[in-house]
């Protein structure tokens, strides 16, 4: 899964996607689960699931009920690094649990260790750009990845976001179907 994620982003040949990719070489991106315990909790779920998300939106935009003209490296850019904030956000650690035969043991568990407190899209549209030029479209898409799980407060901005670029709602579904499809 690795080099098919790897083959993936260095043939969008963006400017930086080498300096992006030994970023994550150089940090857990590549056996972090994709959370503590929703979906793709075990080692490797994110990269797992970033994959799973992009072969999900890559079919939404084919099929799409409107025309999503949008270059591949885009969806490939915004599906495999929507969820890049992960990168070093967990940890692991232990807590005692019943065993099958009753007795208390320490097992291990994902916990949050967040380093850098700046939210999820968000904080993944900063990481990114850190590294690569993104598109308006691209940033408006990892941003509003997590839809309406976001506060109510958001929601009406969420839904102006959808209106003017429908790639964003599109990832977010991407990212739903993933989760509670593949990723369980």
């Amino acid at each position: 899964m690795k080099e098919e994620f790897i083959k993936l982003l260095k043939e969008t040949n963006r400017e930086g996607i080498d300096n992006l990719l030994d970023f994550l070489e150089k940090s857990d991106f590549y056996k972090a689960p994709a959370s503590t315990r929703f979906h793709g909790s075990k080692e490797g779920g994110l990269l797992e699931h970033s994959l799973k998300v992009y072969e999900i939106l890559r079919k939404k935009v084919e099929t799409a009920v409107i025309p999503i003209n949008v270059p591949e490296e885009s969806i490939r850019i915004i599906a495999l690094l929507h969820d890049i904030c992960k990168t070093n956000f967990y940890k692991v650690d232990y807590r005692n649990a019943k065993n099958s035969l009753g007795v208390w043991e320490k097992v291990p568990y994902y916990a949050v260790d967040d380093t850098i407190p700046y939210g999820h899209g968000e904080k993944s549209v900063m990481m990114i750009s850190e590294y690569i030029k993104l598109t308006n479209e691209e940033k408006y898409a990892i941003r509003w990845h997590m839809g309406y799980t976001e506060p109510k407060e958001l929601y009406a901005t969420i839904g102006l976001a959808y209106k003017k670029y429908p790639l964003a709602l599109l990832t977010h579904e991407a990212d739903l179907e993933a989760t509670y499809f593949f990723d369980v």
